[in-house]
């Protein structure tokens, strides 16, 4: 973490501790800017829903609401697609990739930003990063898998990839309007396929799979008027 983002962070963290007791005792509650449903199909990509783990449901907020699906082509690639839709204790429903995928024996070996043009001429920022995880096969080979992992976070009228942006938006919401944004957090993923099947996907390839494949699927989902999908 830079200077910068550090001396922010505590700031954001002196800010929420002291509001606490200024905030609304019930805050209205704005709906994210999303509809919680995937498409059976995305051009030549079909969807088949895809299970919500039992463990994911008990450390989440009860409340959390899921849409969650895996799309494969006719030459057999695989992406996962994933919105998580807070509900009204977001400290438990909302997270950073960066904290579970360890837990989920993932490695985070970079993370950046990545901007998507959309057919809108706008264009949606997401994180974009790169893991790896070491797993045995049926042999007993142990092999590294790697994997591109795209997500954002999207407001009832406010969109960012970045968590402590979202926090912000949060604290400025709470203090200032006596207001809530319900969050919905979505990610879209893929492994990188090259060494694991014939003819795989090396991570460039993986790339532009996935970033050619959001366009695409985001406005099934995402409503237009939410900010910060700038030109």
């Amino acid at each position: 973490m830079t200077t910068k983002r550090l001396a922010i962070a505590v700031a954001v963290a002196v800010i929420g501790l002291g509001t606490v007791f200024a905030l609304p005792r019930k805050e209205a509650v704005g709906e994210a800017g999303i509809t919680l449903s995937l498409p059976d199909s995305v051009g030549d990509w079909t969807g088949q829903d895809a299970e919500v783990l039992a463990k994911e449901r008990e450390v989440l907020g009860k409340d959390t609401e899921f849409a969650r699906k895996v799309y494969r082509n006719s030459f057999g690639d695989i992406i996962f697609v994933s919105i998580v839709l807070s509900g009204h204790d977001m400290m438990t429903s909302i997270h950073r990739p960066e904290r579970c995928l360890p837990a989920q024996g993932w490695n985070v070996v970079t993370s950046q930003k990545s901007r998507i043009p959309l057919a809108s001429g706008r264009s949606l920022e997401t994180t974009r990063l790169f893991n790896t995880s070491e797993r045995m096969t049926d042999k007993g080979q142990r092999i590294t898998i790697r994997s591109l992992n795209y997500y954002w976070f999207v407001g009832s009228h406010d969109l960012t990839a970045d968590h402590l942006q979202r926090t912000i938006y949060d604290i400025r919401d709470r203090v200032l309007y006596g207001q809530n944004q319900r969050w919905a957090y979505v990610t879209v993923a893929a492994t990188i396929s090259e060494g694991l099947v014939k003819f795989g996907r090396n991570e460039a390839d993986t790339q532009k799979m996935i970033e050619d494949f959001i366009p695409r699927v985001v406005p099934s989902f995402q409503q237009t008027g939410v900010a910060a999908a700038t030109p």
